[in-house]
Formats: C-alpha cells, sequence, structure tokens
C-alpha cells in the first residue's frame, strides 16, 4: 500500500474513525497502520484500513511545530 492509495504515512497525525481517537502513524506493516496516541509513546493500536485514517496534521507541519518551539 502506498502513500498514495492512502493519503496518511508514517509521522502523519490522522483521526482514526473506527477507534474514534487522534494519533499519530508509527509504522506501517503490510497493510496494517500502527498508530501512538498524540501525546504518548507508550499507548498504541493498529488500524487495518486506511479508509478510516483522516489527516489532522500532516508530517511536515509537525516538524515545522517541533522546530518553532
Amino acid at each position: 500500500m502506498t502513500h498514495e492509495a492512502t493519503g496518511a504515512w508514517v509521522g502523519d497525525q490522522v483521526y482514526d474513525e473506527v477507534a474514534g481517537k487522534e494519533g499519530v502513524i508509527t509504522d506501517v506493516k503490510g497493510c496494517t497502520f500502527i498508530l501512538r496516541e498524540v501525546y504518548s509513546w507508550a499507548l498504541t493500536w493498529t488500524s487495518h484500513d486506511a479508509k478510516t485514517l483522516r489527516v489532522t496534521v500532516p508530517r511536515q507541519k509537525r516538524i515545522k511545530r517541533r522546530e518553532e518551539r
């Protein structure tokens, strides 16, 4: 599965419609997206349907915000 097919990729902050929460994509293994909570490194979950992930903050914007601090 490619970035073009899903619209979301590693580093993007997304809203997961199935889980009902926002997270950051940390890895993609096959068709499985591994997400972590926005403000936690320990709490993770997976999503198997890219169509349920909506990008809320693209990776580039997240990096820019971090650099501005």
